[in-house]
């Protein structure tokens, strides 16, 4: 089953289409009609839809921890991040993101660009 990813308002909407061969189910919040919903309303839909939530709000990594999956939360610890780095980064570890969607246990998995030289 293609993992479907709903993207949150904080990403832009470019990285869509710049995901879409790897994810091509992929949609944003925008998109659904969703712009400025709340973080409960954001977490049910991607729960009916069967959507993993990406994102770049910490909140819904305490959600997930809290109500445990269904949403899986893919959350991007990125900062400011240009969306060509955050596409690069989510397809770099599309078969990591694929292996966490598959296990049952698992509500989120974190990204990020590792240690910055200073």
């Amino acid at each position: 089953m293609p993992v479907r990813l709903l993207l949150d308002e904080n990403l832009s909407e470019r990285l869509v289409p710049a995901l879409g061969a790897r994810f091509p189910d992929a949609l944003h919040v925008r998109v659904l009609g969703l712009g400025g919903a709340s973080d409960r309303r954001l977490w049910d839909v991607a729960a009916r839809e069967q959507c993993v939530l990406l994102t770049k709000d910490e909140d819904f990594v305490q959600l997930s921890v809290l109500r445990g999956p269904p949403p899986k939360v893919l959350w991007l610890n990125v900062g400011n991040a240009s969306t060509p780095a955050i596409a690069k980064l989510v397809l770099e570890n599309a078969t990591a993101i694929e292996a966490f969607v598959a296990h049952p246990e698992l509500a989120f998995l974190a990204l990020g660009f590792g240690p910055r030289a200073g």
